[in-house]
């Protein structure tokens, strides 16, 4: 059974993906990326973030899926790349803008939160509970934020080429993004750079959106890996509601 790596998030922890690994019935791990959760306070690099993802794909037994969301789709995808014999197939969530489109904003509100990071980290855990109340909220804040070290983050990912790493990347991707994310700005470009790639769009969802069911985004990566590990019976790919 095809195991999944899951990535967070930026200034969150591996804790967002807890309601849906409690649904998933297969082997799974979610990481701390470096300055995040766990792992707060170590510089964040594109390097370090893929070898983190690398790790956890050994320690369930060298191949997974990976399923990243927002920056962790960046990551998954920087990953993909530069290790495509771990990587089984690739489920990148709310991260197909491409790093010229909305890099400006992003470092503007990465220098604002850095500057009183604690203050940063308490209006975002609000928004988070706001956005996604119940379960999804909750596991967002749980492991902690880390808004301190956003724009490490946001200057990683403005600096990788997100296509040339897809096009490098011979397995399976989907690309996953809610109906009304801005992150989808530039999905097609995404799409096409991808050799084997597939668009699923959530109805009715924004950026955050796509997490707040987490019983059907479970099941739409179980079946994604069913897909890859028997890709002759691959059906058509349902989408969450």
């Amino acid at each position: 059974m095809l195991p999944v790596v899951f990535v967070h998030g930026i200034r969150v922890s591996g804790t967002m993906w807890g309601p849906v690994l409690s649904r998933l019935d297969r082997p799974a791990a979610a990481v701390d990326l470096p300055g995040h959760g766990t792992r707060r306070g170590e510089p964040f690099s594109m390097d370090a973030a893929t070898a983190a993802v690398a790790d956890a794909i050994d320690s369930l037994g060298g191949r997974a899926l990976v399923a990243g969301h927002s920056i962790g789709g960046y990551v998954g995808i920087a990953a993909a790349g530069r290790f495509p014999g771990r990587v089984a197939g690739l489920v990148a969530m709310g991260c197909t803008a491409r790093n010229t489109s909305m890099a400006g904003v992003y470092r503007s509100v990465a220098s604002l939160a850095a500057r009183n990071p604690g203050y940063a980290d308490r209006i975002s855990s609000y928004v988070l509970r706001r956005l996604l109340p119940g379960p999804a909220g909750a596991a967002m804040v749980e492991g902690g934020l880390s808004c301190e070290v956003m724009p490490q983050v946001v200057e990683a990912v403005a600096g990788h080429d997100q296509l040339a790493a897809l096009a490098a990347y011979p397995g399976r991707v989907w690309l996953v993004n809610g109906a009304r994310d801005p992150f989808r700005s530039d999905e097609r470009d995404f799409l096409r750079a991808c050799r084997n790639g597939r668009l699923i769009l959530i109805p009715r969802r924004g950026h955050l959106g796509v997490m707040r069911d987490p019983g059907p985004l479970a099941r739409l990566v179980g079946d994604l890996c069913d897909q890859v590990d028997r890709p002759e019976r691959a059906v058509a790919t349902p989408s969450p509601r």
